[in-house]
């Protein structure tokens, strides 16, 4: 198959991206497919007399790779290469055309929150992951937080503003967790233990959006799991060596302490892979994703944090790590991947 990788784009997560696509780019290679790694915001030159079709690559080509940097993209600088301001960069339809299938390893903004999946499925091309409804609801962790809670799963009390408009009022949770509304990769959280940190979470998470979460902190253990074609994989306990479970620690490696599977009960157990599957279904997921939780210290049970519509394929990821506890390694995961995703025009 000739197959596009479709990384990058305009969002705070573009560097985790490049980084995911490389990867699945040279598994897909391994794999015996032509593979072509397009940045879908600055696209790809075609030069004239060029067939789109030689630019794509086999296995012996050379392999894709790409370091993710310790901190977040600048994006304003990054605007200034699309002068017309469109997100989509040039060629990168063209290109998605001529391939058999898009593989989506894109993280956050218009990769997670449905746009890019409108387009494709407005065009008629093949793609990986989930529709752009099941992305909408996910993306928005206020939207996915009121249907959680509705299909009866334990979900953070918090309140949603809009700091353009609203100033959080005086009775906000404390200590709490501060989040931009539409991003992931935990870009622009904030714990919050005191007042006095209160102002400069929100003045960080403003950065990215006005619209913003301040949850209750849930204090006990963190646990992340993978849906496969509608089931769960192992899950995987995540113990963060610093601080918590932010940008630098979730990219960098070594940051993390990560067990595989998690050590829990057999009802642990069985009670996180339903709530995960179940999560998967309200929110109208794709052939795969992954759904984070928090084991209450005190409670004794779990609470959803939020749901990954994409997520991430780089050496630390957490995908890979639970597909491998389950028997499937890496190039099988991406395969399958690519063969669960439904036929262009079946969404």
């Amino acid at each position: 198959m000739k197959i596009v990788v479709l990384a990058g784009g305009y969002s705070p997560e573009r560097d985790v991206s490049l980084s995911s696509g490389s990867l699945i780019a040279n598994s897909l290679m391994r794999s015996g497919h032509r593979v072509l790694l397009v940045d879908a915001f600055l696209g790809m030159e075609i030069p004239e007399g060029v067939c789109p079709d030689s630019l794509f690559r086999k296995e012996g080509d050379g392999d894709y790779s790409y370091t993710i940097p310790e901190i977040a993209p600048d994006l304003e600088e990054l605007k200034k290469a699309s002068p017309n301001g469109s997100l989509v960069g040039k060629n990168v339809l063209r290109l998605c055309h001529g391939a058999d299938i898009v593989f989506l390893a894109l993280h956050g903004a218009m990769g997670e929150n449905g746009q890019m999946q409108a387009i494709l499925e407005a065009e008629n091309i093949r793609f990986t992951g989930s529709t752009h409804v099941g992305c909408v609801l996910a993306m928005d962790k206020d939207i996915t937080k009121k249907l959680l809670a509705a299909a009866g799963i334990p979900v953070a009390k918090g309140i949603t503003l809009d700091l353009s408009k609203e100033t959080l009022p005086a009775d906000h949770p404390m200590p709490c967790v501060v989040k931009p509304c539409s991003c992931g990769s935990s870009v622009g959280i904030s714990m919050v233990q005191s007042e006095e940190e209160l102002q400069a979470a929100l003045e960080e998470a403003r950065k990215y959006e006005n619209l913003i979460l301040v949850e209750q902190t849930i204090p006990g253990r963190e646990f992340s799991v993978g849906i496969l074609d509608g089931k769960a994989l192992p899950p995987i306990e995540i113990i963060p060596k610093q601080g918590f479970y932010d940008y630098k620690n979730k990219y960098q490696s070594g940051a993390t302490e990560e067990i595989c599977p998690a050590q829990l009960t057999d009802a642990q157990n069985a009670r996180l892979a339903e709530l995960a599957e179940k999560a998967a279904k309200v929110l109208r997921l794709g052939t795969y994703c992954r759904i984070d939780f928090i084991l209450h210290r005190d409670e004794g049970d779990f609470y959803c944090l939020e749901a990954n519509t994409l997520p991430g394929m780089t050496p630390n990821s957490l995908l890979p790590q639970e597909a491998r506890a389950a028997g499937i390694d890496y190039d099988t995961l991406c395969q399958t991947i690519v063969d669960l995703a439904p036929p262009a025009g079946t969404v």
